[in-house]
Formats: C-alpha cells, sequence, structure tokens
C-alpha cells in the first residue's frame, strides 16, 4: 500500500556526499537518465466524494472494464464502495453509484481497506480491522456493488484477532487472502485460498506462514514476483508493539507461495520461526530499524535487493540496502545522514525517513526514492557496484496531481494505486486525496481540516524517451 507518493527534486544531504556544519555541497543531478525515465502525465481526473482529512487510511481501487470500484471511508468514517462504468464518456453520464455498508471506522490508521474480483467477478471486501475479528463482505451478483452482504467467516479459523488485509493472485493465478492473526509482538501470518467453483475459502497453508511463538510478529514486504517468477518476500521480526523493538531482517522465496527456501535454496519447514528463518541482517531492538521501511527491489542483474534503514556506529540513522551477491548477502550503506531518527511508541507513528524500493531504468540506472525528515526528499542515483548515492535523478517541478490543494497546515497528498488494469495501452489509474499525517491511530487536538475531495485520477504512462 502506497499512501504517499515521493516527490522528486533536488537535495541537500549531510557529511561526505553532501551537507556538512560547515559548508553546503550538492550531489550532481543526473539530467541524461531523465529521458530514460517513464513519465505518468495526467489525462483525466473524476471526483468521488468528501473523505475525512483529519488522518491518514489506506483505500482501495479496483479497475476491471467495463468497471471501476472505490472503497473508502466517508468524511463521517463510514465504510462506502462507488461503483461507476468505464464506457459512459459524456459529463452527464460520468456517475457514481454509491453503496454504504454496515460499518464506521474510529481514527485507527491500520484500518485499511482491501478489494478484490474472483474469476467470476464476485466482490470481496475486507476492512477495519486492527486486532479485531474479522470483517469480510461479498456481493451475491457478479459487478455489482449494490450487493455486498457481509459474510461471518472465511474459513472459521484464527480470525478473531485480524489486521493487515491484503488479497493476491498466486502462482496459478488463484485468489488468495493473507491477514496477520494476534497482535504486535505475538502474531502468525495466515494464507487462505478462494474456492470459485464452490464459492468458498480454505486454508492455502496447513501451518501460518510465520509463527512468533507468542513473543514475536512478522512485518512484511512481499510477496514479490520477479520476471522468472520468483516470489520474494522480506521482514523484521518485532518483539513487542513498541516499533523501536523491530530486529533481524529476514527474507525467504518460493516458486507457489507454499513451498518456501532460504537465498540458496534451503528447504524452509512451516512455519517460519525466528529459530528456523534466514536472517539477512541481524539488527538488534532500539538499534534504527523500522518495520514501514523494508521495501524489496532488483538491480540491473536481477539480483534481489532489501532496502532498509538502522543506526550506524555512530548512532546515525542511515539507509543501507542488502543485495544477494553470489550467494551472500552484502549490506551497502547508501549515505552518511549526521543525524538520528529515534522512533518509539506504540500506534501509526509519523514516518521521518522514507524509503522506496532499488529501481532499474531503462538505461540500467539504478535509482532510489527517499524522504527524510531533516534532509528533504528525492530520488537517489546508486553505483552499481557499491550501491552508494552518487548523485540525484533531475526531475521536471511537482507534478499538478501532487500538488496539495487544501490551505489547512500540515496537509499532505496520499495516493493509491490500482489492484486491477484499465485495459487501454499506457493508461493507469490511482487515487489521490489530501489528509493530515498519522496521530498514533488517536483523533487529532484541536481544529481539523475540512473534508477533501477523493478523486480519481486517469495518467497516461510515457515511454521512456518520449515528450510530454
Amino acid at each position: 500500500m502506497n499512501w504517499l507518493r515521493f516527490f522528486l527534486g533536488t537535495l541537500t544531504l549531510g557529511a561526505t556526499i553532501a551537507v556538512s556544519a560547515q559548508t553546503t555541497n550538492t550531489l550532481p543531478i543526473f539530467t541524461n537518465t531523465l529521458a530514460d525515465v517513464r513519465h505518468h502525465v495526467p489525462v483525466d481526473t473524476i471526483n468521488v466524494a468528501r473523505v475525512s482529512a483529519a488522518y491518514p487510511v489506506g483505500f482501495a481501487l479496483l479497475t476491471h472494464p467495463p468497471y471501476q470500484f472505490v472503497a473508502f471511508y466517508d468524511k463521517h468514517h463510514r465504510l462506502v464502495v462507488a461503483q461507476r462504468r468505464l464506457d459512459e464518456h459524456h459529463w452527464y453520464q460520468r456517475r457514481w453509484f454509491f453503496y454504504k455498508l454496515p460499518d464506521t471506522t474510529g481514527w485507527d490508521s491500520h484500518n485499511f481497506i482491501a478489494l478484490a474480483a474472483d474469476d467470476d467477478g464476485y466482490l470481496h471486501l475486507c476492512a477495519d480491522m486492527h486486532v479485531s475479528p474479522l470483517k469480510y463482505f461479498r456481493t451475491t451478483k457478479p459487478w455489482d456493488a449494490s450487493t455486498f452482504t457481509r459474510v461471518d467467516k472465511m474459513t472459521g479459523l484464527s480470525e478473531t484477532n485480524c489486521t493487515y488485509p491484503h488479497f493476491l493472485r498466486g502462482a496459478t493465478n488463484e485468489l488468495l487472502f493473507t491477514y496477520r492473526s494476534g497482535h504486535s509482538g505475538g502474531g502468525n501470518q495466515i494464507y487462505d485460498v478462494y474456492d470459485v467453483k464452490n464459492q468458498a475459502w480454505q486454508p492455502f497453508l496447513d501451518t501460518p506462514l510465520t509463527d512468533g511463538l507468542g513473543t514475536n510478529n512478522a512485518y512484511f514486504d512481499g510477496p514479490v514476483r520477479d520476471t522468472n517468477g520468483w516470489y520474494h518476500l522480506a521482514w523484521v521480526w518485532r518483539a513487542t508493539a513498541y516499533a523501536e523493538t523491530c530486529h533481524d531482517l529476514s527474507y525467504a522465496r518460493s516458486r507457489d507461495l507454499q513451498h518456501w527456501e532460504t537465498s540458496d535454496g534451503k528447504p524452509l519447514t512451516l512455519p517460519i520461526r525466528l529459530d528456523n528463518c534466514e536472517i539477512v541482517d541481524p539488527v538488534p531492538e532500539r538499534d534504527g530499524m523500522s518495520n514501514a521501511n523494508i521495501k524489496i527491489g532488483f538491480d540491473a542483474q536481477d539480483r534481489v535487493t532489501i532496502s532498509y534503514h538502522k543506526n550506524d556506529t555512530n548512532g546515525f540513522t542511515q539507509p543501507f540496502i542488502a543485495r544477494l551477491e553470489n550467494g551472500h548477502w552484502l549490506m551497502h550503506q547508501v549515505t552518511d545522514w549526521p543525524t538520528n531518527w529515534n522512533f518509539h511508541g506504540i500506534g501509526t507513528l509519523v514516518s521521518a525517513i522514507r524509503l522506496g524500493r532499488v529501481m532499474v531504468q531503462p538505461d540500467g540506472t539504478l535509482t532510489e526514492h527517499f524522504k527524510h525528515f531533516k534532509f528533504g526528499s528525492g530520488t537517489w542515483v546508486l553505483d552499481p557496484q557499491t550501491l552508494r548515492a552518487i548523485g540525484l535523478l533531475a526531475q521536471d517541478p511537482v507534478a499538478e496531481s501532487d500538488k496539495v490543494e487544501g490551505k489547512f497546515p500540515g496537509l499532505e497528498a496520499r495516493w493509491e494505486g490500482d489492484s486491477g488494469k484499465s485495459g487501454v495501452t499506457n493508461l493507469e489509474y490511482e487515487l489521490h486525496w489530501e489528509t493530515l499525517d498519522a496521530n498514533r491511530d488517536h483523533q487529532p487536538n484541536g481544529k481539523q481540516p475540512p473534508p477533501t475531495m477523493l478523486r480519481v485520477m486517469a495518467v497516461r504512462v510515457m515511454p521512456a524517451g518520449s515528450k510530454k
């Protein structure tokens, strides 16, 4: 899930590759690479509804021509699904039909929405869960959001304390559903599979994928599928509900999401536990690693990379990239930021540091997005051997679609990608809205911003080297 697009721009950084207390030096700007980067150009915007701007929580967008669906919480925090037809082009035809579901959320930013369609077109939705009983809705007619009905259970197993719902497709295109059962510091990762013929869910694995044994739980990025068909999963273990107790960056891979192995091909016995998993970097608790900033990527040779941050020997919080090289994980420090992010506590934190995944541009250049509470935001150009930041990617000014329109102090742009497809070459859809930052899952104090407009934006993906 992407709540905040990383704005690309210029940056002055700290220490040897950037800013020091005495002098200001900027990394070189790589303008030649810009022509090889794909551009997302807004071509259309459709208003959906006004939503609460007082806190962030994830919404869902699903496009399956000729239909499009948006699942969101309205300005009164009520769960709503909007539906429209894509083949109605005239202004007087472009209208949404809204269907309120019997659920109202609070202020918890964990309570994001997951939406999917099965092979027969029935819609599935889960929402409003943070260590809560399963909240699952399914339509009784294909592609008809007006027929959403609450279903009491999926499999009926391990569904009393659910968090982080996610639908995905498996290796044979089967519809899967995964979530955490338990709580932070004591949870297991569950995978279920949908039987289209019998319209019923059943366990996909005989055991949980991971088991914290009551003393830990795993926070994941992935599964991410590469061009060779491998699914890659990276995670950190967390010992308690307190964010500072993240530790031990870990990894596994699979061909089918059922049989898992280490990076060197050794089979893993499920459930994967702290004592039998592959540990990439044994970062201890309270050493600067956050479960919110674990990102899987790939370099130009299709080698797996994991972006994360931890404290260096000086106690400064630095971005690192672990890369699988010749069968071994090597850790590469990207920058020398002369500052520490001392995060701690429970609830959804304001992310003072955000890291993207390693990306390969069409000319082979490696890049990584970042945002830092002190040193700004941008896109690094990485040395392909050392993964050190050697420059910044030149970019146009912030796109109109990413600018904050609201005047209330503290508003930030949010966006969510499409879990479906537009059916049109080089055309994608995105959700856009604006909110304040997280407030540890509590209602903000003082005056709150007025509701902001949730919009669906159609963007044209311009091929590398083309003119906008």
